[in-house]
């Protein structure tokens, strides 16, 4: 029998309502994170049977919705997990020793000769890295913590065994003493009701005025206006961001921050990871069109 799949392409500026118009009529959607999968959309596709998100996260799709209406909803997990943390890390060391702002001075025609306080930063090496969940990418970033000598504490609702701490040499603590203690701060959590504003104002004031935040996770995890407060203020010393609150604006006040390292949702963007990517959503989609569970099922109990 043959099947009829849309595969949104638009980032941003599709509406709702055209989507909703698209959709009319098909088995399957292919979507990105961008894409707002809700009771509406959901309503107005009485034949659709399996959405497939091109990202890892799932936070744009209502799960509870689709499994309602008896709708497979999958992700594709593990294949950016190296990905990410490369550019976790490169935040890290970029936001740490300013290297946005170095370039800058530079192309701005303003270095005319070496000065030994001349945007000085912070050590990398030896330096204490708190990681905010410890799942796949926590791990891998934890991994490349170790090979810069870092000190690694972290913090998950959801502790590792004794065994997976002492293999990735980290320390679990409080949330409160790893926003204490570390040098660097990396989110890798996924967005819920909980995680809504993770770091606000109260987190903020926690953490050194030395401390470099970093976000590869999900802006709403952050405040985003706090963060150019502190930022501003010299409450933190840096972030590095590559997600925001209300993606794709950006707080108008980072914009301005020379302390803010900024790049537009490129964690997973490299030409391989982007096209295993999109080859796993269409394996996924093709399992589930065929009857078969789908390799990277978000609701397995839609098949109950």
């Amino acid at each position: 029998m043959r099947r009829t799949v849309l595969i949104s392409k638009h980032i941003y500026q599709e509406a709702v309502d055209q989507l909703i118009a698209r959709v009319a009529g098909k088995d399957g959607l292919v979507c990105q994170l961008t894409d707002r999968i809700g009771p509406s959309l959901l309503d107005s596709a009485k034949g659709l049977r399996v959405v497939s998100n091109v990202a890892v996260g799932f936070d744009n799709i209502d799960v509870s919705a689709a499994t309602q209406r008896g709708i497979i909803v999958t992700n594709t997990p593990g294949v950016l997990t190296d990905t990410t943390a490369d550019l976790a890390f490169a935040l890290i060391l970029g936001a740490g020793r300013r290297l946005g702002e170095a370039e800058r001075y530079l192309r701005a025609g303003r270095f005319n000769q070496w000065r030994i306080n001349l945007l000085t930063g912070w050590d990398i090496w030896g330096a204490t890295l708190g990681i905010f969940g410890l799942g796949r990418i926590g791990q891998a970033v934890a991994r490349r913590g170790r090979g810069f000598n870092m000190r690694l504490l972290y913090y998950d609702p959801y502790r590792q065994s004794e065994e997976v701490e002492r293999a990735l040499g980290v320390e679990y603590a409080s949330k409160r003493e790893v926003l204490r203690q570390a040098d660097f701060v990396t989110l890798h959590c996924a967005l819920t009701p909980d995680t809504h504003h993770l770091i606000g104002p109260e987190e903020l004031a926690l953490m050194k005025p030395t401390a470099v935040l970093v976000n590869t996770s999900r802006g709403p995890v952050v405040d985003e206006a706090a963060l150019a407060d502190a930022l501003q203020c010299g409450g933190i010393a840096a972030a590095g961001l590559d997600v925001f609150e209300h993606e794709p604006a950006v707080h108008p006040k980072l914009l301005t921050l020379e302390n803010a390292l900024i790049v537009p949702h490129i964690a997973s963007a490299s030409v391989a990871t982007r096209t295993r990517m999109c080859c796993m959503a269409a394996e996924n989609m093709i399992a589930g069109l065929q009857g078969q569970r789908p390799p990277n099922i978000v609701n397995p109990e839609v098949l109950d």
